[in-house]
C-alpha cells in the first residue's frame, strides 16, 4: 500500500517538475487525499481520530441514558486543548465541528450554538488574561445552560533518527456532567505518522 502511494507521489512530483507546479483538486489526482504530505494532522488523520471517538461515544452508557430521556440534554463542545508543540488549532476546531455536527444530526442532544459559546469563552479568556482554562469549563457550561460538555486534549510524542521522523498523536475526549464535574465518558484514540527513507 505504501508503495502505491509512493508511486502517486512520485508521479505528481515528476509532473510538477516537468510542467511547472500545478494546483490540483483531490478528484483530479487519484489518492491525493490518501497519502501524507507531512507529519502534521490532515483530513485523513482527523477522520480517523473522529471515527474512533464518535464510535466510542455513541456506544457509551451516557449516550444510552440520553436516548432514554424525554428531552435530549443540552450539551456544549468546548475547545480541545493542544498539548503538542504544533500549530494545529484549526485542525482541532474542525474535529470539534465534526463532532458537533454528528451530535446534532443524531438527535441525541441539543447543542449550544457555537458562536454564543465562543463569545463566552472569549470573555473568560479576557478575564483570565490568557488561554482557555479547562478547569473553568463547568462554570461556562452553567452560564450556557448546558447539562454536559464534551472536551478533550491532544498530546504528541515525536522522535527523529538519521533523517527519519515519527510522530504519535494521542487524543483524549470526555463528557463531563456540569453540575457534579463527574466524567461520564472518556476515550483515547491515537495514530502515528512518519517520514521514512
Amino acid at each position: 500500500m505504501r508503495y502505491y502511494y509512493f508511486l502517486i507521489l512520485s508521479f505528481v512530483s515528476i509532473f510538477a517538475v516537468a510542467c511547472g507546479a500545478n494546483y490540483v483538486r483531490g478528484d483530479e489526482v487519484e489518492g491525493l487525499d490518501e497519502y501524507a504530505m507531512s507529519t502534521g494532522l490532515d483530513k485523513v488523520d482527523l477522520e480517523k481520530l473522529f471515527d474512533a471517538n464518535i464510535e466510542s461515544l455513541m456506544s457509551s452508557a451516557v449516550v444510552s441514558k440520553w436516548k432514554e430521556e424525554s428531552e435530549p440534554p443540552v450539551v456544549s463542545i468546548f475547545p480541545i486543548a493542544n498539548e503538542t508543540s504544533e500549530h494545529i488549532r484549526e485542525s482541532l476546531d474542525t474535529l470539534s465541528s465534526k463532532m458537533e455536527t454528528q451530535m446534532i444530526n443524531s438527535g441525541i442532544a441539543t447543542m449550544i450554538d457555537h458562536d454564543q459559546q465562543s463569545r463566552l469563552i472569549e470573555e473568560v479568556r479576557k478575564q483570565q488574561g490568557g488561554d482557555f482554562d479547562q478547569s473553568k469549563s463547568a462554570d461556562i457550561g452553567r452560564q450556557l445552560g448546558a447539562k454536559f460538555f464534551i472536551t478533550g486534549k491532544i498530546h504528541s510524542s515525536s522522535e527523529k533518527v538519521k533523517g527519519e521522523k515519527r510522530v504519535q498523536y494521542f487524543l483524549f475526549m470526555k463528557v463531563v456532567d456540569v453540575e457534579t464535574g463527574v466524567i461520564r465518558w472518556q476515550n483515547e484514540s491515537n495514530l502515528t505518522k512518519g517520514l521514512v527513507k
